[in-house]
């Protein structure tokens, strides 16, 4: 167990230290923040009222999907793999370590955006405040599992980036968190679904319990997958 817990927290101070986790778990995610926090506010004075949620799940789809795949890339596409085996290490160490890691990091971030939105832009908390950070506690461990399948399936960062984009780009255009979903046609509101930041969004901010179970169904499905391709990694 001491063994386990200083790899989460070495893998944390190796995390901070790298500048692909820094820029796309800090610095971008924080300057959008800041950046569009008040052009929403000033553009849709009513954008208020669902600016912590909305900027929660930009954070966490651009630190699942932007940044924890090439760190994932770099343990089972490389040497390190390998030190695993050789040393008796399990082959899921790795994953395990940097999902626990990406999900602090990126805890800490959403955490200063509910802590400072209301100060900063007028920012209206949560009416439920146990539903909506069990709604993002849920989600982020969904987009956290979906990078972490993206890690393992791709191995080129260049493919993993391009895919990555491909998600993340309907996930916060179609979720409701730029403009009101009510304005997307009717099939793509339907579309928009298949995506979990959307769900998870009107989680947040329509308070219905049902989404919860969707979301841990979602979870479950990657978690499974996940798990078929560290063994399929343990068998190279």
């Amino acid at each position: 167990m001491k063994a386990f817990l200083y790899g989460v927290r070495l893998q944390f101070i190796m995390d901070i230290r790298s500048r692909t986790m820094l820029v796309t778990c800090y610095l971008v995610p924080l300057v959008f923040y800041f950046f569009m926090g008040g052009v929403f506010t000033s553009v849709m004075p009513s954008a208020v009222e669902t600016l912590i949620p909305s900027m929660s799940v930009f954070v966490i789809a651009m630190s699942a999907l932007m940044g924890l795949p090439p760190s994932l890339g770099e343990v089972y596409g490389g040497g390190i793999k390998k030190i695993y085996k050789a040393n008796g290490v399990p082959v899921c160490l790795g994953v395990i370590t940097q999902f626990i890691s990406a999900f602090l990091h990126t805890l800490i971030v959403c955490l200063i955006i509910f802590a400072t939105a209301p100060a900063v832009f007028g920012a209206e908390l949560p009416e439920n405040l146990p539903l909506y950070f069990c709604s993002l506690v849920i989600y982020l461990c969904v987009m956290l599992a979906l990078g972490c399948v993206l890690g393992l399936a791709v191995g080129a960062q260049a493919k993993q980036t391009m895919v990555a984009m491909v998600i993340f780009l309907p996930s916060v255009i179609l979720s409701g968190i730029m403009f009101p979903a009510s304005m997307l046609p009717d099939i793509l509101q339907y579309i928009s679904y298949i995506f979990p930041s959307t769900i998870a969004f009107s989680s947040m901010t329509a308070f219905e319990v049902w989404h919860l179970p969707v979301l841990c169904a979602v979870f479950v499905v990657l978690a499974g997958i996940v798990a078929l391709l560290l063994l399929r990694k343990s068998a190279d």
